[in-house]
């Protein structure tokens, strides 16, 4: 059941390789927001820092299950 979720395919790829793929995007722009913030960039308000954080961490862990549980 989980290996048929694991990879399910969109456009021809799987769904384990989009969640990757979100996931490293999701935290490249929380390091991109977290740069500026320090460079004193103060458009972006800190509070989007925090919640791209956790998008990154819930993609990230969604991806990680994913692929261990698959093989369980």
């Amino acid at each position: 059941m989980l290996r048929q979720i694991t990879y399910y395919l969109i456009f021809g790829k799987p769904l384990i390789l989009y969640l990757g793929i979100l996931a490293l995007l999701a935290l490249l722009f929380t390091a991109i927001i977290g740069y500026l913030n320090l460079k004193g960039n103060q458009k972006i308000p800190f509070k989007w820092h925090l919640v791209a954080a956790r998008v990154a961490i819930m993609l990230a862990l969604a991806h990680a299950l994913l692929g261990i549980l698959t093989y369980f």
